[in-house]
C-alpha cells in the first residue's frame, strides 16, 4: 500500500474499540472530522498505553490534581462505539501521544507497521483532540483492555473460558 498521511485537527470523535472474542479480538483506533473517518488496527497494549498516558498528561496539566483534571461531556463518552463500515487504512506498528501547547490539545500519532526492508516510508495518522475528547478516550480504552480475559493470579497469564494451563499450578515456574 502506498504511503498515506492523514491529520484531522480537530477530530470531532476519537475512540479505540475492538471486535471480537476475548483472546481473538481485533482492536481499532479510529477518528472522525465531519465526514472523513479514518479507522487503523492497532494493538491491545497500543490502546492500554495509550489510555495510561493521557492520564499522565491530563494529570500533568493539571498540576498533579487529580480532582482538577478534566472530565469528559457525557455526550462524548457515550458515543464511543467504533463507526462502520471499518474499512482500515493500515495496522499501526507504533502508536505515540503529543501535546500540542499552542492550542491545549493533545495529539494521537498512529505509525503504520512495515518491514524495515522495505524502502518506502510508514504512512502516519495524527489525530487533534481537546483534554474532555482524550479523557473519554481513556476511561472507554481502558474499559476496553479490561473485558478481555480474565488474568490468572498464579502465573498472570490471560485465561480462556475454555481452561487455563498454568505453569505455577504445576510446579513448573516460580
Amino acid at each position: 500500500m502506498p504511503y498515506q498521511t492523514f491529520d484531522l485537527k480537530p477530530v470531532d470523535r476519537i475512540t479505540a474499540d475492538a471486535i471480537g472474542e476475548p483472546g481473538k479480538r481485533v482492536f481499532y483506533l479510529q477518528a472522525r472530522q465531519g465526514n472523513r473517518l479514518v479507522t487503523v488496527i492497532c494493538e491491545k497494549e497500543h490502546v492500554a498505553a495509550l489510555a495510561l498516558a493521557v492520564d499522565h498528561v491530563l494529570l500533568s496539566m493539571a498540576d498533579n490534581d487529580a480532582d482538577a483534571v478534566v472530565e469528559p461531556d457525557p455526550v462524548i463518552h457515550r458515543g464511543m462505539d467504533l463507526e462502520y463500515p471499518l474499512e482500515p487504512a493500515f495496522r499501526a506498528g507504533r502508536v505515540n501521544l503529543g501535546f500540542d501547547q499552542a492550542s491545549e490539545d493533545l495529539v494521537v500519532i498512529a505509525y503504520e507497521g512495515i518491514d524495515e526492508e522495505d524502502d518506502v516510508p510508514p504512512s502516519v495518522a495524527r489525530f487533534w483532540a481537546t483534554p474532555a475528547q482524550m479523557r473519554a478516550f481513556s476511561i472507554h480504552g481502558q474499559q476496553v483492555v479490561a473485558a478481555g480475559r480474565p488474568i490468572c493470579a498464579m502465573c498472570g497469564e490471560p485465561m480462556d473460558p475454555a481452561g487455563h494451563f498454568c505453569p505455577r499450578k504445576n510446579g513448573d515456574r516460580t
